[in-house]
């Protein structure tokens, strides 16, 4: 059994190490490959952002993966949501993703947004097709913005739904 849970302070140096090994290997994020612990906590929980984690309900003190949801923008666009996503890579394949994904997507509704936007998901992101299954459409491509370790530059999508 999978729980998804709101995060709590203890959880940072739980999620630390999957969201350092993603970030560095330089293929999803568009944050430095190199940023240190505390400024990674202040992109991933910065404050108003809601954090969200999933667990093994058999090893509840190992996260397994998380997202981040905040405001994409102020004032009277404030409707609308952004997140980001990151399951450890030890945890891959076993429909983690998607779980926590229909759970943060369901619960953003909930806290009032009315769309969710992604603005930087890699071309070559294997979640691509995640995220087209629960409704993300691309509404923009930013060619040649990411420089991919292996691909070299590569395009950059604006992706939204409506929620």
């Amino acid at each position: 059994m999978l729980t998804i849970r709101d995060a709590d302070e203890r959880d940072w140096d739980r999620i630390w190490p999957f969201w350092q090994r993603i970030v560095s290997a330089g293929e999803t994020y568009s944050w430095d490959r190199d940023t240190p612990k505390d400024a990674a906590r202040a992109l991933w929980m910065p404050p108003g952002a809601r954090v969200f984690v999933a667990v093994d309900d058999s090893d509840p003190e190992t996260v397994l993966a998380s997202a981040s949801v905040k405001r994409n923008y102020g004032g009277p666009a404030a409707h609308v949501a952004n997140a980001g996503f990151m399951v450890d890579p030890a945890h891959t394949g076993r429909g983690i993703g998607r779980r926590l994904a229909e759970h943060v997507l369901d619960a953003a509704a909930k806290d009032g947004y009315e769309a969710m936007v992604f603005n930087a998901v890699v071309e070559t992101n294997p979640a691509l097709e995640l995220w087209r299954s629960l409704g993300f459409a691309v509404v923009g491509t930013i060619p040649e913005a990411f420089e991919h370790p292996t691909r070299g530059r590569v395009a950059l999508y604006v992706m939204h739904r409506g929620l």
